[in-house]
């Protein structure tokens, strides 16, 4: 533009009555075009140097032909960056400017011109505003995309932690029970080998079911975190879903181990989900966990039944001589299995005992 502009000043006679191009006149062609460069970092200064030149231009009698165009490209940076206050200083700055070309120039303005310079005003302000207006919303359009995109990662990371908890506590109430019966069996076993081998045969007959049911359960939690080669999705078999029904068998393991489980269940009234099932059975697989871990005697409580639209279950264990568990990772476990059902979960001393409490809601109607 800077060259454009001189070689039209040296180039093109402006005509009577203006005078022909000096050196002052190129030179402030040149300066009025050399300020664009800080337009977009200092747009104010740029439009206040601009008008001031085309006035000074009209002043010394060189047309404002060339003159006027850095002016009104500057009007429309400011209308395009700024905000109200410095576009209302820019825009009296140009109209400034328009008044002392109007004033100053030799040449008397006539219709033509006015409606020129309306239609250059109007123009650089409206142009400037309307881009002005469209960067803004490009902006805000990029600013919710990322905001978006952050939210979309957030909730694939809170979707794979939660994963990751559900698995790991899979894997602890499956695998840590079925290794605690066997570790109990085994110390049964070694403790009447010698005086009643028949019970020890037994006792390791029992290691050697629940040693191929915690495998069992391995294989399928490995199955789902690395699923067959055909892409197909991997669900839980029905042998590795348990339910209501096999808490008989987990009170057979550990009455084999040398404790007493007393089960008092009413299946039969009991309305509730696959899910819900699934539930129970870890909570009561883990609490009979806890208490052989942290008991060597007395009898286990497990009851189960139905009060309305809950499901209650609560295992009890005596506790005297022992100290209560500590809140750990199996506690933790059950709450969160009870809490994602939209139930309540308790576990503290009562009395002499150590109380496990879940209700839950009997969900028939769900899968």
């Amino acid at each position: 533009m800077l060259v454009a502009l001189i070689v039209l000043t040296t180039l093109v006679p402006p005509g009577a009555p203006y005078r022909d191009a000096r050196v002052l006149d190129v030179a402030l062609v040149g300066v009025s075009a050399v300020c664009l460069i800080w337009r977009q970092v200092r747009p104010l200064t740029v439009i206040f140097a601009t008008s001031a030149m085309l006035v000074l231009s009209s002043a010394i009698g060189f047309p404002p032909s060339f003159m006027q165009w850095p002016a009104w490209i500057s009007l429309f940076t400011c209308y395009s960056l700024l905000g109200l206050r410095p576009r209302t200083l820019a825009a009296l700055a140009a109209g400034s400017a328009v008044g002392g070309y109007i004033l100053l120039d030799r040449s008397t303005a006539g219709p033509q011109e006015l409606v020129w310079v309306t239609a250059c005003f109007l123009a650089a302000t409206v142009g400037g505003d309307t881009a002005r207006t469209r960067r803004t919303a490009a902006e805000a359009a990029l600013r919710r995309a990322a905001i978006e995109a952050r939210e979309r990662a957030l909730d694939a990371e809170r979707i794979v932690a939660q994963e990751r908890r559900l698995l790991a506590g899979e894997l602890h109430d499956a695998l840590g029970h079925a290794v605690n019966v066997m570790v109990m069996q085994a110390g049964v076993a070694r403790r009447v080998f010698d005086d009643n081998p028949q019970f020890a045969r037994e006792a390791l007959g029992h290691i050697e079911t629940v040693g191929r049911g915690a495998l069992d359960e391995l294989d399928h939690m490995l199955q789902i975190l690395h699923p067959v080669s055909d892409g197909a999705d991997v669900l839980l078999a029905d042998s590795a879903t348990p339910d209501l029904t096999d808490l008989t068998d987990l009170a057979g393991q550990v009455r084999a181990a040398g404790r007493e489980l007393e089960l008092e269940l009413n299946l039969g009234d009991i309305e509730v989900s696959a899910r819900g099932a699934r539930t129970l059975h870890r909570v009561v697989q883990e609490a009979v966990t806890n208490a052989l871990r942290h008991t060597s005697s007395g009898p286990i409580r497990v009851g189960l039944s139905q009060e309305g639209t809950d499901v209650r279950l609560e295992i009890i264990n005596d506790q005297r001589g022992h100290a209560a568990p500590a809140t750990g990772r199996g506690l933790i476990n059950m709450r969160e299995r009870v809490l994602l059902e939209g139930g309540r979960f308790q576990a503290g001393p009562v009395d002499d005992s150590f109380r496990v409490l879940a209700v839950i809601p009997a969900r028939a109607d769900l899968p």
